[in-house]
């Protein structure tokens, strides 16, 4: 009997567990963008998300181990929402001897990176998350890594996306998407010096459109 109740048990505080990091993570989430890794605190951290410490220490050891799960479930849930969220942009094009021109070409490819900038808190963790990596050489191969992975992952999408435009790119599609993404974030990082407040296509740089073109070619 005690065996079969504490197996009954498990899921309920699996389920609670998972609540709790999920809290701390929101909570993590928006102290980060506020003050930074290096400025915010675990009790910070743990106020912010209605716990104590004690439960923040039970479910991460540090809190740069707090930042690389946040990092990793934000990565994630992006991708996710991207794919979900380009099918409605992406159409394949019944008529395959037709490529679409250039401005819906554009168009497209802007809602896919919309899609994934729709958040500033995450471009200036974005940020966090590079300067601790570049200020510790013993995180820095995890960072890599975590960023190979979800570029990897975005490449996919707006090569998908290319292709029901008939367009390629002219450059390794990896190498063209981190450029693209590049422009993107510095536009970012320009709208929040500056308290631009217009929509993210609103704000998009002519640049941006100019370097897509400029990077594919149709088929």
């Amino acid at each position: 009997m005690e065996t079969t109740a504490l197996r009954e048990e498990a899921p309920a505080e699996s389920a609670r567990r998972q609540k709790t990091r999920s809290r701390l993570l929101d909570a993590a989430f928006d102290i980060f963008a506020e003050h930074g890794v290096h400025a915010a605190s675990v009790e910070m951290i743990t106020e912010a998300a209605g716990f104590t410490r004690g439960a923040f220490y039970s479910n991460f050891s540090t809190k740069e181990e707090l930042f690389f799960a946040l990092m990793e479930r934000e990565m994630s849930m992006r991708i996710q929402q991207l794919r979900a969220g380009v099918a409605q942009y992406v159409v394949p094009n019944e008529d395959d001897t037709t490529a679409l021109g250039d401005d819906e070409v554009v168009e497209i490819i802007t809602k896919v990176l919309e899609l994934q900038s729709d958040d500033r808190r995450w471009w200036l963790v974005q940020t966090e998350f590079l300067l601790l990596a570049l200020r510790d050489p013993a995180i820095s191969a995890d960072f890599l890594h975590s960023q190979d992975a979800f570029f990897a992952q975005l490449t996919d999408i707006v090569v998908e996306a290319l292709e029901t435009a008939h367009r390629r790119f002219t450059i390794a599609p990896e190498e063209a998407v981190r450029v693209i993404a590049e422009l993107c974030a510095n536009g970012e990082a320009r709208a929040l010096l500056s308290g631009d407040e217009r929509t993210f296509p609103e704000r998009l740089s002519a640049s941006v459109p100019a370097v897509l073109l400029a990077l594919t070619e149709r088929v």
